[in-house]
């Protein structure tokens, strides 16, 4: 697995579901890791302890990616704790799937504000710092942007975005040796996903069955890819938005 030892990474919306397999894997390659959270302190607190378990570093802050205040505390604290940020992983999403009939301006407000703005607002933050060198910003999209799923439209239409900022912020600070890239996973068995009522349903099946590798993805299954990006492994890597789907597209 890529090194990323003397790293200090930000992994957003962390204390489950897939940003949580995101920080215990880049705990395990060696970074010191501040887990994000919005509202869920006990989940937060909770992937602190597994890292910890495991003989690495992490630090639970809260923050909403939202708001420019919470970010450049986030960021503060990350400094405070562990030293320059050169490692985000922009994971906080709002996903909520629903009819194109019952988006309201308030659910528009909301899914854009956390999915777009909370990337755009912490990929500054990190660029503001004057003190880093190579540094990785990992997005974290959706296979739903190349599949298009049923009520899908606004989630997509915020995540679409997202990939287009990746492609324009990697451009932009590429010269300063930033790079910026994001993956698109497939459907997966998180906390969410059973929350939404998708793990066991007919649309998880139909979902398995447009899937080669024949299953649902986990949180596990994406900790590693980032972790390559994040390391010098990939130095030659920005721009990129990778489908990490099983093969479902």
């Amino acid at each position: 697995m890529s090194s990323n030892n003397a790293r200090t990474a930000i992994v957003t919306g962390a204390s489950k579901g897939l940003g949580a397999g995101i920080a215990r894997t880049l705990a395990r390659t060696g970074a010191a890791v501040v887990v994000n959270y919005r509202e869920d302190a006990t989940g937060a607190e909770r992937v602190v302890a597994d890292i910890t378990a495991e003989g690495g570093r992490a630090v639970a802050v809260q923050a909403d990616v939202a708001r420019g205040g919470d970010v450049r505390r986030l960021f503060d604290r990350a400094r405070e704790e562990y030293g320059p940020v050169d490692v985000l992983v922009n994971n906080a999403a709002v996903a909520v799937f629903m009819p194109l009939s019952d988006i309201t301006e308030k659910e528009f407000q909301r899914e854009m504000t956390t999915n777009v703005l909370g990337t755009i607002l912490t990929t500054q933050a990190l660029a503001a710092q004057d003190d880093i060198g190579a540094a990785s910003v990992v997005n974290v999209s959706t296979a739903g942007t190349l599949t298009h799923p049923l009520y899908s439209s606004l989630y997509v239409a915020s995540k679409s975005a997202v990939n287009a900022f990746t492609i324009a912020a990697a451009k932009e600070l590429g010269p300063r040796g930033i790079r910026v890239n994001a993956i698109m996973p497939g459907p997966s068995d998180t906390e969410g996903t059973r929350a939404m009522g998708f793990v066991g349903s007919a649309q998880e099946a139909q979902a398995i069955a447009d899937t080669p590798l024949g299953r649902t993805g986990t949180p596990d299954d994406y900790g590693p890819l980032v972790a390559f990006l994040a390391s010098d492994d990939a130095r030659w890597i920005t721009g990129d938005v990778i489908l990490a789907s099983g093969g479902m597209r």
